[in-house]
């Protein structure tokens, strides 16, 4: 029969398991990023997206007055600062693995909407980090059944 101590560390190594395996699948099958935010008048939007080469990316601002910035990596598709009245629409496919930096600030009288479709390449530290989370769940799952088999002196 299991000890409390064993079913309490059975329930809390398997959540540990359960949400990093979520999360690692859902990074590992997720799609672009999907943008679609209002910001007010004097707001800035500030956006860094690493993308891999070939990487495609689209963004739609809409505002009665904006100023753009956009750096890609390498000899990539850059704006520098300008500004632009009502629509502005853009896509763009990275030429290099690397980080693309995005300032939009709203200088005019009403809302500014950024529709925008990024697709990011995730960190492979993250990747490594749930691998770790995962590792600690079993140990704890372990440990938990260890102390039903034998109780260990001083617990």
């Amino acid at each position: 029969m299991f000890t409390t101590r064993t079913i309490i560390g059975i329930i809390v190594g398997a959540a540990i398991i359960g949400i990093s395996l979520s999360s690692l699948v859902l990074d590992l099958t997720g799609g672009p990023l999907v943008i679609s935010e209002e910001y007010d008048i004097g707001e800035t939007a500030s956006y860094s997206i690493t993308g891999d080469e070939g990487a495609t990316h689209s963004m739609t601002i809409m505002a009665d007055k904006f100023q753009l910035k956009l750096e890609s990596p390498g000899e990539g598709f850059s704006v520098p600062t300008t500004e632009f009245e009502g629509s502005y629409s853009t896509e763009w496919v990275h030429q290099q693995s690397g980080r693309t930096l995005i300032q939009i600030q709203n200088i005019g009288e009403g809302t500014m909407t950024i529709d925008a479709t990024l697709e990011i390449a995730e960190d492979p530290v993250w990747f490594a980090y749930r691998l770790v989370v995962i590792t600690t769940g079993v140990i704890i799952i372990g440990l938990s059944l260890g102390f039903s088999v034998r109780k260990p002196r001083g617990f």
